[in-house]
């Protein structure tokens, strides 16, 4: 029987959308062909849908539809605005880049606050530079065939590109703040990173919404490569615009003895995804992977983690928490892979869901694909509500409901977030944990 493949009407949305914005997109020759290519790969395949197994519980032909039109260049007021949406999330001490709208604001980045043995350039201008033979990899991985990060190489309009000299001490945080300006358009970057041997960096990023900011997506990429003995603390921060969508990829490669801390918290969009794809490349690297999604009202949150032991020696920790309310929906899959040459693996995983409400809802997959025999690996998952014995225990002693159900979440979710090494950092994610907390109802 011949079955003839009908094309969802959305994917010639796309096809349009990439037509129209190839006048914006940098690089021409090398970098043009990998940008078709990609984007050829995202049109057969089209948006990810629950028939494929890694996005079975976020259908995005159901939850996102369509592909947004490109956000235009920021002008004088968006840049303006993006200035006081900066006000809000400032690391103190830290070193700001900014991205607005997908195009790198200088005018609003700490560029003469970097430190020695930090390089930072932007991503179109090393994708529009003749004398960079090598510009058409900065699009290209090998990491993942993921159709969003198909669609975010043919469509990423900047980024940075920073490199870190072996040995460095960095004592300022790098801050890496995506600012959306307008509403109902879309952003594509791609940020790529290089720690030198035996470099310190805390890498923090920031998706947030200026005022009149709404109906957004934003499709956002970091390749970090850590070199041996590095050290790197890297926290996210997601509270873009309650309307919004954010789908962001991490792929990280860790080579001998690097020590990698990551951290992530969702609490704005009503649809996000992050999905990591760490890779250990060296022996005696270890990583721990940390996130805590704060969801209500209709939010769709999801965190996919793929952690791949290819060499012996390694020790991987991903904890995850997730605080449901309302009719909103928490999404975990994380799978740990144990490669035959990978002995002496330690790789353990678990994530826990807190549900507030009765039409809260949580899917926690956490998987082992292990072809070694020598390793130590494994997994739980848990869901329930809040204890009503330690709920009467504090009301009894004079605290509000509201006030003893904060008491006991921000409980529940601090061990994900002591993980998180810089006091300052640490600071700022427990302000955005406390205003998510304020704002229920």
């Amino acid at each position: 029987m011949n079955v003839a493949l009908v094309k969802p009407t959305t994917d010639h949305a796309a096809s349009d959308i990439f037509a129209a914005a190839r006048g914006r997109l940098p690089g021409k020759g090398p970098v043009a062909e990998v940008r078709e290519a990609a984007f050829a790969e995202f049109a057969q395949r089209g948006l990810p849908h629950r028939r494929i197994e890694e996005w079975k519980y976020t259908d995005l032909r159901v939850l996102l539809r369509e592909v947004a039109p490109l956000a235009a260049r920021p002008d004088a007021d968006a840049l303006k605005r993006a200035s006081e949406a900066l006000a809000q999330i400032e690391v103190k001490g830290g070193c700001r880049l900014v991205l607005v709208d997908g195009a790198f604001a200088p005018e609003l980045s700490d560029l003469g606050a970097l430190e020695k043995g930090v390089d930072v350039r932007t991503l179109h201008d090393m994708l529009e530079s003749a004398d960079n033979a090598a510009r058409a990899d900065l699009l290209r991985t090998n990491a993942t065939t993921d159709v969003m990060v198909s669609l975010n190489a043919a469509m990423a309009t900047d980024g940075v590109v920073i490199g870190v000299a072996d040995d460095a001490v960095l004592t300022k945080p790098l801050h890496i703040v995506h600012v959306t300006t307008q509403p109902s358009a879309s952003s594509f970057t791609r940020s790529l990173l290089q720690i030198g041997k035996g470099a310190r960096v805390t890498l923090v990023e920031s998706f947030v919404a200026a005022k009149g900011a709404h109906g957004y997506q934003v499709n956002d990429a970091v390749v970090l490569w850590a070199g041996e003995e590095a050290d790197v603390q890297h926290v996210r921060l997601v509270e873009d615009a309650r309307d919004a969508s954010n789908i962001s990829t991490a792929i990280v490669t860790l080579n001998g003895r690097t020590q990698y801390n990551t951290f992530s918290l969702t609490t704005g969009s009503v649809l996000s995804r992050y999905q990591a794809f760490v890779r250990f490349g060296g022996e005696g690297a270890n990583a721990s992977i940390n996130g805590v999604n704060l969801l209500k009202d209709q939010q769709h949150g999801d965190a996919t983690l793929v952690v791949d032991h290819t060499v012996p020696h390694c020790q991987s920790r991903e904890i995850f928490r997730a605080v449901v309310d309302d009719r909103a929906h928490s999404v975990f899959q994380g799978k740990i892979i144990v490669q035959p040459d990978a002995q002496k693996t330690d790789g353990k995983m678990m994530t826990r869901a807190l549900l507030l409400s009765d039409g809260a809802e949580a899917d926690n997959k956490p998987e082992l694909e292990i072809f070694a025999d020598d390793v130590t690996c494994g997994h739980g998952a848990t869901v329930g509500a809040l204890d009503e014995s330690l709920l009467f225990y504090l009301r009894a002693r004079g605290l509000s409901e509201k006030e003893a159900q904060a008491l006991l979440i921000q409980a529940f979710i601090g061990e994900a977030i002591e993980s998180i090494a810089d006091d300052g950092v640490r600071e700022i994610v427990i302000g955005a944990g406390e205003r998510w907390l304020a704002a229920r109802g």
